[in-house]
């Protein structure tokens, strides 16, 4: 499972610190051991999150700056050590409840899948799951990703909609996969009627997972309100504890809108990083709060995860070209 603190971004951070007018210098938390390549240390709690900013008339703030920005985890301000405002390629997964109360919305999933596609980048990478009381992967074994709208369409289309429905193992099976995408940026969207009546995980579970990786969740339920197994309250926690967002569209056909709309959220967003202050406690919860202010452009509000447990790992990362 990929960990909240980023060894990705935390050893260039640390490389960089070393650096004083010009002259490289060892950090003491880097610490060479043997001949080349050598293998460094890594004892850094770096904290990265995705930050959506909007203005009072819901537009995108896309010209804010690092100084624009304040962190507060558990209410002591952090120090940003990382921040980026750049459209970086991502790994997305379609996560699609199949079970039969889905039938008749189906072909509005499948057309907001495509609209989905045709709104990204064309370097991300993306991959489906299908889930009733089964757990399928939509494309082929010799086809892992695709960023292709007809690809993504077909391997939603081509499943049966049938049977209960286990949307924990789905979100499960989901985060592995998301493991063997190449690109920095993780992203599921999650596209059910919240309800779960087949899974072997439980919801604590789930939203434990979530709680310790860096990947977005965005949550689309649809039904309506003779639905039995709505479950909205799920799809809002686990958006929520992800710094995403969970939609609830009043017409099936609205989903196509609102996919749209998550794609342009995706590529809008802040990244940024800060050192935790907090002691090493793992497996607590700690709260987090972003805020942004900037001459011009009156309230701002910002969207970003609202907490993470801590894992407080020491960890080893190889340099294999540094001789």
């Amino acid at each position: 499972m990929d960990r909240f603190y980023a060894n990705a971004l935390a050893l260039p951070l640390l490389l960089l610190l070393g650096v004083v007018g010009g002259k490289p210098q060892t950090p003491p938390s880097l610490e060479a051991q043997g001949p080349s390549p050598y293998r460094i240390s890594v004892n850094v709690d770096l904290v990265v999150l995705n930050a959506t900013v909007r203005d009072g008339k819901g537009r995108f703030a896309s010209d804010l700056r690092e100084e624009d920005f304040e962190v507060y985890e558990d209410g002591v301000r952090q120090s940003i050590r990382l921040f980026r405002h750049e459209d970086i390629p991502v790994t997305v997964g379609l996560v699609v409840d199949h079970s039969g109360s889905m039938r008749p919305k189906l072909a509005d999933v499948i057309a907001a899948a495509r609209t989905f596609v045709q709104s990204s980048s064309p370097e991300d990478e993306m991959f489906v799951v299908n889930f009733n009381e089964k757990v399928t992967i939509g494309l082929p074994d010799n086809l892992p990703f695709s960023n292709r709208s007809e690809d993504l369409g077909s391997a939603i289309a081509n499943a049966p909609t049938t049977g209960r429905t286990a949307l924990y193992d789905a979100v499960f099976v989901a985060r592995k996969r998301l493991q063997a995408g190449s690109r920095e940026k993780k992203v599921l969207i999650v596209i059910s009627d919240g309800g779960d009546n087949a899974s072997a995980h439980t919801l604590a579970e789930v939203l434990k997972m979530a709680g310790q990786s860096t990947t977005l969740v965005y949550t689309i339920g649809i039904f309506d309100d003779t639905d039995a197994d709505r479950n909205p309250d799920v799809l809002r926690r686990l958006a929520g504890v992800t710094g995403g967002e969970a939609f609830f569209p009043g017409e099936y056909r609205e989903v196509v809108a609102i996919c749209e709309r998550i794609a342009r959220d995706i590529r809008n967003q802040y990244t940024i990083g800060y050192l935790s202050s907090s002691a090493s406690r793992p497996g607590a919860y700690l709260s987090v709060r972003v805020a942004a202010r900037a001459a011009g452009h009156g309230k701002l509000s910002v969207r970003a995860r609202s907490g993470y447990i801590a894992s407080a790992e020491s960890r080893t990362v190889k340099d294999d070209a540094a001789k």
